[in-house]
């Protein structure tokens, strides 16, 4: 019998016999314990059942690693799946991806509640606690489609990325078997800490002309420990969700009547939107932002030439047949601001300019997509266009990163990186295929980042169809990663609308490149990613309700009016309470709008033109604090103060 070398993660060399599994080695090496689910052999991650028949190199893929969870929540979707089977025998598997804290599942199924999920949970554990093997078996094409004949999507996925010349791997536990190349762990027991979450509908390949199917989620880890924390952070992030704070401050409603994905922004809500847009005007007035309003709908021939017909054809909503045309809703402003720049002769002394808009677009969103604020069919955006030369570029990315990070710092956001994102050469289909364009357009944000010294990562496939962007990412309360803000760079525009202007030698020069950007993403995201972020706690500059005075008897009624009049006279959003329900029943009852102070008004207070301040929010670790005997004057100015310095702190009660 031969013998190998085996080198064991960089260090020792170790002989053994040909025939022997990587997981046996590792045991020899690590012992039992040794948290390992798969093993790297000479780079490429194996199921630990491989057999090493040559010299290698092997190092453990612990189940605590990037690598080692993957495998095993790809591992964990396979175990929902043999669990649906069993349950629901008519239940058909597509794809059951591995994504981030978790795992899903699609099942071409009638839709499932919640004692299923419970169910179906249940029977995961039992399969658990039979330590089932996880076998790999590799099988000729013809045995694969009539293993797999039952299941039209299995064959369709075999007919797209296996063809018809070659076969592939299966992997079986019990009587279960799916279509997969792995790896994944040695058995069902390494499945311990899992929990299903949520089902949502989805469609078979995110069409909606194709099948719908029933989503399952889930979420796995390799301890207890990593599943309690998950557990624990979804808990605090339920407390912070921006459904529940909304309906409790009365921030926005949505209405079957009205549709889904269509909110209706309550006078509360519109005030929050109110002044984050006029923060936005102010500072797009500083930045030297020209404004333009655009109407929600255009002709077919516009989106032809913008090329969102085709490549974002699906986003949008289907043609209206009018008498002179078809119309569409838009999902974009920047077709029409490339109209406005065209709409007359330019000069080089005009660029760059900067076209601005508070513009509602449309999205055609699926229904189960749909998600309170944060994924809506009609979405509000604070959008704007800048025409430019290839020099001016640098300079205007620079200013619009200024202005993100001032915005984030004024709204109290810390937790953000940027993200270069990139076209994917291998997946044409999506994008212009320009690839020199491409290419010098990418190197050109890149260098710009880099000058800049702004950390970012890199992401092939999540360019805009039309070029290269910054996308500014924000981790929520759950801690997944959403994309809140947009750097665009477009080197199509110019082509598709002939835009141009006078040089300085008196030439038509083509050369206009087109900077999207929504630094604000849409109101929506934006005022969902805020209510989180502060638990609807905003400071006193953004809060829907700056004050609630409240009165300790109806003595103090005509006081009370005379504070509120102040109070407005120096814009300040206030409300009185002067019902004869007790002190402690009115603060209960106003804590869940969470206005920045509450104002306590006595008979002392009312002697002496006095207030005494009260901080007292729902979830406001402050609540209770209270500063007695404040000179209304002296209040009325720091308030004031606080206001307009968009302070993140409640200054005024220490």
């Amino acid at each position: 019998m031969s013998m190998n070398e085996v080198q064991i993660n960089d260090k020792d060399t170790h002989q053994y016999a040909s025939g022997i599994t990587a997981g046996d080695i590792l045991l020899n090496v690590y012992g039992k314990r040794n948290g390992a689910v798969a093993a790297n052999i000479n780079g490429v991650e194996r199921d630990m059942s491989f057999i090493i028949n040559e010299n290698c190199k092997i190092e453990p893929i612990l189940g605590d690693s990037e690598e080692g969870l993957y495998i095993l929540r790809h591992s964990c979707a396979h175990l929902l799946a043999q669990a649906v089977v069993e349950m629901f025998p008519d239940a058909k598997p597509t794809i059951g991806p591995p994504i981030e804290h978790g795992f899903y599942y699609d099942f071409h199924m009638k839709p499932i509640g919640d004692n299923d999920l419970k169910k179906i949970e249940k029977r995961m554990g039992q399969l658990v606690r039979e330590n089932i093997t996880i076998q790999r078996e590799e099988h000729e094409n013809n045995d694969l489609r009539e293993m797999f004949k039952e299941n039209k999507f299995k064959i369709e996925i075999m007919d797209e990325k296996i063809g018809n010349e070659v076969g592939s791997t299966a992997y079986r536990q019990g009587d279960f078997v799916d279509l997969c190349r792995g790896p994944h762990v040695p058995s069902t027991s390494h499945l311990r800490w899992f929990k299903l979450t949520s089902t949502s509908q989805a469609y078979w390949r995110a069409d909606r002309n194709r099948e719908p199917l029933t989503r399952i989620y889930g979420m796995c880890y390799s301890s207890k420990e990593g599943l309690k924390e998950r557990q624990r952070q979804i808990e605090e992030a339920s407390k912070r969700d921006h459904k529940k704070i909304g309906k409790e401050m009365e921030l926005y409603m949505i209405d079957e009547m009205i549709g889904k994905g269509l909110p209706v922004w309550l006078p509360n809500g519109e005030v929050l939107k109110s002044e984050i847009e006029k923060y936005a005007l102010e500072t797009e007035d500083r930045y030297g932002y020209d404004r333009v309003t655009t109407p929600v709908l255009a002709k077919k021939e516009l989106f032809e030439c913008s090329g969102h017909l085709p490549h974002y054809a699906e986003g949008m909503y289907p043609p209206m047949e009018m008498d002179d045309g078809t119309y569409y809703l838009k999902a974009m402003n920047c077709p029409m601001h490339h109209l406005v720049f065209s709409n007359k002769k330019r000069s080089y002394r005009e660029l760059p300019l900067r076209i601005a808009e508070y513009g509602t677009v449309y999205r055609n969103e699926m229904s189960g997509t749909l998600a309170g604020l944060l994924r809506v069919r009609m979405l509000s955006m604070n959008d704007a266009h800048i025409y430019c030369t290839l020099e001016q570029v640098g300079q205007e990315v620079a200013s619009n990163i200024k202005m993100v990070q001032d915005y984030y710092s004024s709204f109290g956001f810390e937790n953000y990186h940027f993200r270069l994102s990139l076209w994917d050469p291998d997946n044409t289909d999506k994008y212009i295929e320009q690839p020199g364009n491409w290419n010098s357009t990418q190197d050109h944000l890149r260098k710009i980042l880099n000058e800049l010294g702004v950390p970012y990562v890199e992401a092939i496939g999540e360019a805009a169809f039309y070029g290269p962007k910054i996308d500014i990412q924000f981790t929520t309360a759950l801690g997944r990663e959403e994309s809140m803000s947009t750097i665009q760079l477009d080197f199509a525009a110019k082509e598709r609308f002939q835009l141009t202007y006078k040089d300085e030698n008196g030439e038509e020069n083509g050369e206009v490149f087109v900077i999207h950007r929504a630094p604000l993403s849409t109101h929506e995201r934006f005022v969902a990613f805020l209510t989180e972020h502060w638990a609807g706690n905003f400071p006193t500059w953004l809060s829907p309700k700056q004050i609630q005075i409240i009165t300790i008897s109806e003595k103090q009624k005509q006081y009370a009016k005379e504070v509120e009049e102040s109070l407005k006279e120096i814009g300040v959003r206030v409300s009185v309470d002067d019902s004869d329900a007790t002190i402690g029943k009115k603060i209960r009852m106003h804590r869940k709008m969470r206005p920045a102070y509450m104002l306590i008004l006595g008979e002392d207070e009312q002697k002496q033109k006095t207030v005494s301040i009260r901080i007292d929010r729902k979830g406001e670790p402050r609540s209770g604090e209270q500063c007695n005997g404040v000179p209304l004057n002296e209040f009325l100015e720091n308030l004031s103060k606080e206001i307009s310095s968009k302070s993140k702190d409640l200054s005024l009660v220490k």
